[in-house]
């Protein structure tokens, strides 16, 4: 996952669930529409073969464009899969030990809430990237949003690069993104039509 640059980079996300027929080909075409920095295979489900399937289809997209690949959650499949790392749920707990079976090498994310203090403690122990959210309102999970203030926080005080997801909107984009490294985008563009034109719009919001 590269560096952070002058403006924040995309994170893409995939959806709970899609259909391997077609999903490879709208993500290829994100890739192609605009720069992107890395994926997140994010299956809600838990059958292994329906992982592995989908890991095999992204892999080829995603390597060819040198982009890297991500999986949420699923330590033991990153090597198996030829991923190059994971997107930890569980905030700071797992860290230590997933750096040591990975290695240095492999991307480890971790995803905090709204936390400051669990921001803090992973990547003390490690993570490459730290990601808050939901930063927009939505019904799903508790109620807490990670505030604008948080990145502005972490972005004066914490070399560690930060990840905004979560009920992106181009106004909040535009908000954070002085104060972020990346955005993790995903329902914003899936839920759409044109997902790759989408996500070009969404870009030009990080532009400002």
């Amino acid at each position: 996952m590269p560096d952070a640059q002058d403006h924040p980079q995309i994170y893409l996300i995939s959806p709970p669930d899609f259909d391997l027929s077609t999903f490879p080909g709208q993500l290829a075409a994100c890739l192609d529409s605009t720069e992107v920095a890395c994926v997140r295979l994010a299956l809600a489900t838990k059958d292994e073969s329906r992982i592995a399937k989908a890991a095999d289809a992204l892999r080829e997209v995603t390597h060819d464009r040198d982009v890297a690949l991500v999986i949420d959650s699923h330590i033991m499949l990153v090597g198996r899969l030829g991923l190059d790392g994971v997107h930890l749920q569980d905030a700071a707990r797992s860290i230590r030990k997933v750096r040591k079976d990975l290695g240095e090498d492999a991307i480890v994310g971790s995803f905090c809430g709204n936390s400051r203090h669990d921001g803090m403690t992973a990547g003390e122990l490690g993570a490459d990237y730290v990601s808050f959210g939901p930063v927009g309102d939505t019904p799903l999970g508790d109620g807490r949003i990670a505030e604008a203030d948080l990145f502005e926080w972490w972005s004066q005080m914490i070399e560690v690069p930060v990840v905004a997801e979560g009920a992106l909107t181009e106004t909040l984009i535009r908000q954070l993104a002085p104060h972020t490294d990346f955005f993790g985008i995903g329902d914003e563009i899936w839920a759409t039509d044109t997902p790759a034109k989408t996500l070009t719009q969404l870009r030009s919001a990080m532009l400002g």
